[in-house]
């Protein structure tokens, strides 16, 4: 009786998916990942402002269409009340204490609302043209400024619905402006005039303490956190100005492609080490793009895409909250996750991790005691399929050697027939591109200098041969390429006479030839009669 055949199995190793190449991130590119964007569509027209409530929560207006709209981003950015104006809302500013917002719209009007009820408390009508920017000081709770096409700066006396003082130094449009948080007398316009001034509300003789051209319409200004510092953006630009040392440039920032439209300042409160506790200038411009600028290191840190062209950007003071506006009526508003929203969040906010222990608690419901450690790193193996893949995102030092692998040479078509030596099928194909004579006249030199080039004047057809005679007549003339091309004529009127007088074709770019020859020697010889006067001139004015 035969034995049973015993079948052998072999376990198969699993394929291990291979590391992404992806370069690691810096600590604040993770900072400013860490900001989970909530889209806040349907908002009609575009996003012409944002601006935070100085007060806790920390609720941002945005200026859209007729309306002026509040949302809290503490409820999941949800909409907290919503101001119609009679026209467009072009800009929108908290009182310090957070209880007012004034509101400016294209009609000229200036609004004063009381942010609970939403009632309107003041009218400042004074401007003659659209109003552009309102904003009110820092700590003053009395008066504000604005601006707009008029090219007028007001400041207002609030309680009063007057103006106290007409500020008249621009010679276009007044686009943007912000107060000084060191000093609520001073602040700053920026224009459409490429000028950004900076007054003071006791100068009632309407001249700027000082000013600065940006090179561009201003889009936006604002003054830096020590408030000897200020960013202006317009055209493609970003510039800090330093205003204690009399408006002196500081530094360009240039990495948008498109106009900036609006610049505030952002602060990174959650790093550790030199980037903690630090102030950055976030940008946003009609190329979809938002830039991270680090003006104490003078380098962008950060860059984010999206999908329309960007009109605003705000950044909440207590560091959680960041919301830009679209020009497609869509507000891209992020959050950053603090310790509270992860202790109240939901199942589905928490990590895999997170869920566990939160599963686990104290460990009293397995027994197993607390769960104090988080999960040891695995260590790659010499049998890991990974462990071979280590170091090719990192960067190079220094003092690396970089070996780099050379770039393959795409060869013309020429080219490739030279090296094949089929010298009439290089030259054909040069003169059929008559496009680049310098190609052509190379090909003419390497078969000078291989012998070949009569041989392969003397083997062209009749048609190959007026593309060699179309070629000549246009470029033989050219004092670059004459001493090569003279020469290859009189060759092919030699060897290919009879050729020419047979064909009508042919004497007919021969006599052009021969006119473009006889108007090249005329122009020579009058040249030659110019030099003949002016250089007997020239030798009497070097002797004097």
């Amino acid at each position: 009786m035969a034995e049973p055949q015993m079948s052998k199995t072999f376990p198969v190793k699993p394929k291990q998916k291979a590391k992404p190449r992806t370069p690691k991130q810096t600590a604040e590119s993770k900072y400013w990942s860490s900001f989970k964007t909530k889209q806040i569509p349907n908002l009609i027209a575009s996003i012409n402002s944002l601006t935070f409530s100085p007060t806790a929560p920390h609720s941002f207006a945005a200026a859209h269409s007729t309306s002026l709209t509040l949302y809290n981003p503490q409820n999941q950015f949800s909409r907290s009340s919503n101001i119609s104006l009679n026209d467009v809302v072009s800009s929108a500013s908290f009182r310090s204490d957070g209880l007012l917002i004034a509101a400016a719209d294209l009609s000229g009007l200036v609004q004063v609302f009381d942010v609970k009820t939403r009632t309107p408390l003041r009218r400042l009508r004074s401007h003659t043209r659209p109003v552009r920017f309102v904003k009110f000081p820092l700590a003053d709770k009395l008066h504000l400024v604005s601006g707009g096409d008029d090219a007028v700066v007001k400041y207002w006396d609030v309680a009063g619905e007057t103006t106290i003082c007409d500020f008249l130094g621009h010679k276009d449009y007044v686009r943007c402006g912000d107060w000084s948080p060191n000093d609520s007398n001073m602040f700053i316009t920026g224009s459409y005039d490429h000028t950004v001034k900076l007054w003071d509300v006791r100068d009632k003789d309407s001249s700027s303490v000082t000013e600065v051209n940006h090179g561009k319409p201003v889009e936006d200004v604002m003054f830096l956190p020590s408030g000897g510092l200020i960013a202006t953006a317009g055209g493609d630009s970003v510039k800090i100005w330093d205003l204690i040392g009399g408006g002196k440039l500081v530094y360009s920032m240039e990495s948008h492609n498109k106009t900036v439209t609006s610049i505030c300042v952002g602060k990174v409160g959650k790093l550790s080490g030199e980037e903690a506790q630090q102030y950055r200038i976030l940008s946003v411009a009609l190329d979809g793009y938002m830039k991270v600028f680090d003006y104490a290191k003078m380098k962008v840190t950060h860059s984010m895409r999206f999908p329309a062209p960007l009109m605003s950007v705000g950044f909440s003071p207590d560091c959680m909250t960041r919301v830009i506006g679209t020009s497609n009526g869509i507000i891209y508003a992020g959050r950053r996750k603090n310790k509270e929203d992860v202790e109240s969040g939901s199942d589905e906010e928490l990590t895999k991790y997170e869920r566990r222990l939160k599963k686990l608690g104290s460990g009293n419901a397995l027994g197993l005691g607390p769960v104090a450690e988080e999960p040891r790193i695995r260590v790659l193996k010499p049998t890991s399929f990974r462990y071979f893949q280590r170091g090719q995102s990192e960067k190079p030092s220094e003092r690396d050697y970089l070996v780099m692998r050379p770039k393959k040479v795409k060869l013309g078509e020429h080219d490739k027939l030279l090296k094949k030596f089929r010298h009439k099928e290089a030259l054909v194909s040069v003169l059929g591109r008559t496009k680049n004579p310098e190609n052509a006249v190379a090909v003419m030199e390497e078969l000078v200098s291989r012998k070949k080039l009569l041989k392969c004047v003397s083997n062209l057809d009749l048609e190959e041969l007026g593309m060699l005679l179309m070629f000549l007549q246009r470029y033989s003339t050219m004092p670059r390429y004459s001493r090569l091309l003279m020469g290859l004529t009189e060759k092919v009127i030699e060897m290919r006479a009879d050729d020419i007088r047979a064909s009508t074709e042919l004497r007919g770019l021969m006599r052009n030839i021969k006119r473009a020859v006889e108007e090249e020697i005329r122009i020579q010889q009058s040249l030659q009669e110019i030099q003949g006067v002016i250089s007997p001139l020239l030798r009497i004015t070097g002797r004097r």
